[in-house]
């Protein structure tokens, strides 16, 4: 126990945290800064005495100690879309308990910009960077990273202060096209992601495959360009129904995508699926509540923030990494039947 009585307002210390656990206090210090390397008993005991004390560490004071700002910054490309939400949610669950504390700026899907808005970060002595997706170059994040450590998404990175994770669109994109045709459907159409974005290339080629596969030949004329927006599906839609080409089916390249080509739909009387089978892909929390419910490709959102979140935190503390992320699957929901 402490060797002094305490008065009931008189905050916890580091010292009186020492003190009942029995160690000294450089080694709770470093126990919370997670840079000692003790016993288990030893963490252990001091663990105890936070949690029965209920001590509450200087988070600020301990950043300035070891030379950390307790911030870590993030890079969006738009912070109105539901796909970056989701991904966030997993971030601030990610930071929760840790005390750092995040700054949020957006990069617009301009390389340029999204450079600009690194180095502010950088002049701001955040302790690392989560990069979600984004046009920047590899070279020039492997070279920020030389700095800070970097965590991005949307990446094939491997370096000891920058990690990628990525996931395999192309498969992705196949399991879609899959699903269609072992619903039995042959003309299927195919709305577009934006021109020179590497997602929406993987996702086409991903379409491309399972249509070779089986088999079916690849009409130019049944893709029609997007650009991962409600808009752009709606006109994407409208354009191939003025061709009055024939398809009973049509992959979306991405949720929102897919909502607009919905509408499009409902406004031209055309029933899904009844008529048109739909599917999308990244399994948006609101895919679940579409009329009828999206069929999509679940991309591990939440959990890619969440990851990336501890994986940049490990490389602020030079801890190893585990960077295990869940792979893409089919949501078969209710825009999707058989032909009959």
């Amino acid at each position: 126990m402490v060797d002094r009585i305490k008065s009931k307002n008189e905050p916890v210390t580091l010292l009186d945290v020492a003190r009942e656990a029995g160690v000294s206090p450089s080694t709770v210090s470093r126990i919370l800064n997670g840079t000692a390397k003790v016993s288990d008993d030893k963490r252990k005991a001091v663990e105890t005495a936070i949690a029965e004390m209920k001590f509450e560490p200087n988070q600020l004071a301990q950043g300035l100690k070891s030379g950390r700002s307790m911030t870590i910054g993030i890079v969006v490309q738009d912070i109105s879309s539901p796909f970056f939400d989701e991904t966030l949610h997993g971030v601030d669950d990610g930071l929760k308990g840790t005390g750092y504390a995040s700054v949020i700026v957006s990069g617009h899907w301009n390389a340029d910009e999204e450079a600009s808005r690194i180095k502010l970060l950088l002049a701001r002595k955040v302790d690392g960077i989560i990069l979600l997706s984004g046009r920047i170059a590899d070279k020039k994040v492997l070279e920020f990273a030389l700095d800070k450590p970097i965590v991005a998404t949307g990446r094939s990175l491997n370096s000891k202060t920058a990690v990628g994770f990525k996931l395999d669109n192309v498969h992705g994109a196949y399991l879609a096209a899959r699903h269609l045709i072992e619903l039995g459907h042959r003309r299927i159409a195919f709305v577009t992601g934006p021109a020179n974005n590497t997602d929406a290339a993987e996702r086409q080629e991903g379409y491309q495959n399972a249509l070779r596969e089986a088999n079916i030949p690849f009409e130019k004329n049944l893709v029609a360009e997007g650009n991962f927006h409600e808009a752009s599906g709606l006109l994407a839609i409208n354009r191939l129904l003025e061709t009055q080409q024939q398809f009973s089916a049509v992959f979306a390249a991405n949720d929102l995508s897919a909502y607009g080509v919905r509408l499009g739909l409902y406004r031209k009387g055309i029933r899904v699926p009844e008529d048109i089978s739909l599917i999308g892909f990244d399994d948006l929390p609101s895919s679940l509540y579409t009329t009828p419910p999206l069929t999509t490709i679940h991309q591990p959102l939440y959990d890619m923030g969440l990851l990336a979140t501890k994986t940049l935190l490990g490389l602020i503390a030079g801890n190893e990494v585990d960077t295990t992320l869940p792979g893409l699957e089919l949501i078969a929901r209710e825009t999707t039947r058989r032909m009959r």
